[in-house]
């Protein structure tokens, strides 16, 4: 049993435009004084996404997609549990293997956390260079606020929320 440890994981590159929402994401709950365990980010490599989740009740990543047909900007949000299968996500990540790929061998491997949130921001423009869309801008907030949601009845617990 993981206990109650919770980890927020953003997923992506500051310097890939919108690929960096992630960073920001994490930026707005860390100056609000989010309460983790660990707070990190990560290139989406499926073992370094293992090797930060391994071991937490609760896993939280953050990420940006690639949807098709897309709307840059829309959160999605995507649950599962170790005792049950992961559900279809609405695009791939920005990422050649990431978290499709961390989640399926962290499933084989038996090292999923207990509960897994992904929020996803469909982007607009991962090319070279530094800020994010004015779309992927402004759901910032919003993405925020669902991981903020999801700590919270976490801490609940089951029936308490």
């Amino acid at each position: 049993m993981a206990g109650d440890r919770i980890v927020l994981i953003g997923v992506g590159n500051e310097y890939r435009r919108d690929d960096g929402v992630a960073l920001a994401v994490l930026g707005e709950l860390t100056a609000a004084g989010v309460e983790a365990d660990r707070i990190a980010l990560c290139d989406g490599e499926p073992t370094r996404l293992i090797d930060l989740w391994d071991g937490a009740a609760l896993a939280v990543v953050v990420d940006a997609v690639h949807a098709h047909p897309g709307r840059p900007g829309r959160v999605h949000r995507l649950r599962a549990r170790a005792d049950a299968p992961v559900p279809e996500g609405p695009g791939a990540g920005s990422h050649g293997l990431g978290l499709g790929e961390a989640v399926a061998l962290a499933r084989i491997l038996d090292r999923l956390p207990e509960e897994l949130l992904v929020v996803a921001v469909e982007g607009a423009d991962f090319g070279i260079g530094q800020g994010l869309s004015p779309a992927v801008a402004a759901a910032v907030p919003r993405a925020a606020d669902l991981v903020r949601e999801a700590l919270a009845a976490h801490r609940a617990g089951p029936g308490r929320g």
